[in-house]
């Protein structure tokens, strides 16, 4: 029997559980599909090419990714909206295997339905919330634990907290590595004290990002990487700066400088999340 006839995706308004998405074509790439929500970008894919990474930040972490030894990978990813990185990673490392967490399950059943998440081998889907989800996965079962998630613009605070982070520990192998994906503006506040969670728990800690945003000139996305293995962080910054991004990334001391004395966020602290200005996204 010959290979079943993929469906086309259909561009549009789609409920989901937590409001709406949109659905749209990308008129300079055939097959590249943006998904977003209330006008705010959340994934982009190229179903025929999923090595091509249409966001800055995902690229920075594509670079942290390429840089783990060869081989597949053992992948969690929390939050993973249309599924960019598990395409990415399947397609660079074949044989890896991916848990996504995923509290929205109208949102999964659209992403299988109209962008072929069924395409992606070895990829399951558990609908459950950031912490539910990594309290159900073995100890010292990932390679790699991919934080990416937001609510809108804004990433939810109790999987930005110490209790969480050392519960990515228990589930990364010894020289597994965590990628959090986080936003931030003026000031970079709530970015130090998410670096200093980090620190908290993680021996070796990496923070990259455009200079304007590292800076706190503009708000954007900046990458953490850790591990409890020291990180090749000479190889990390000459990709970043040679990269489309022309990142920058600091770690020891620098990194030291960066928090500043920035407390770690622990469950119930009142801490104000960012969010990013009204005309960002127009």
């Amino acid at each position: 029997m010959g290979k079943p006839k993929e469906t086309t995706p259909a561009p549009g308004r789609y409920p989901v559980d937590s409001g709406e998405v949109e659905l749209l074509r990308d008129l300079d790439r055939p097959n590249g599909w943006l998904l977003s929500m209330a006008g705010v970008p959340q994934s982009y894919v190229d179903l025929e090419d999923p090595t091509y990474l249409e966001f800055e930040y995902v690229r920075l972490m594509a670079d942290v990714i390429d840089v783990i030894d060869e081989g597949p990978l053992d992948v969690v990813h929390v939050g993973a909206g249309a599924c960019t990185l598990p395409r990415y990673i399947t397609a660079t490392r074949p044989g890896s295997r991916h848990i996504v967490i995923e509290p929205d399950g109208a949102l999964v059943r659209l992403v299988r339905e109209q962008l072929r998440l069924r395409s992606v081998p070895s990829l399951k889907v558990r609908v459950t919330d950031g912490r539910a989800g990594a309290a159900g996965l073995r100890d010292a079962s990932a390679d790699l634990f991919v934080l990416d998630a937001f609510t809108g613009a804004v990433m939810p605070l109790e999987l930005a907290t110490a209790e969480y982070m050392g519960d990515v520990a228990r589930v990364l192998r010894d020289a597994g590595t965590l990628l959090v994906n986080l936003a931030d503006g003026k000031g970079l506040a709530f970015a130090r004290r998410v670096v200093a969670t980090v620190r908290g728990t993680f021996r070796h800690v990496a923070l990259l990002a455009e200079p304007g945003v590292l800076r706190g000139r503009r708000f954007g996305n900046l990458i953490i990487a850790a591990s409890p293995a020291p990180l090749p962080i000479a190889t990390l910054a000459r990709r970043a700066a040679g990269g489309l991004t022309q990142a920058r990334l600091l770690a020891d001391d620098d990194l030291t400088k960066f928090v500043a004395g920035a407390s770690p966020i622990k469950d119930g602290d009142p801490v104000l999340a960012p969010t990013p200005p009204p005309d960002l996204f127009t």
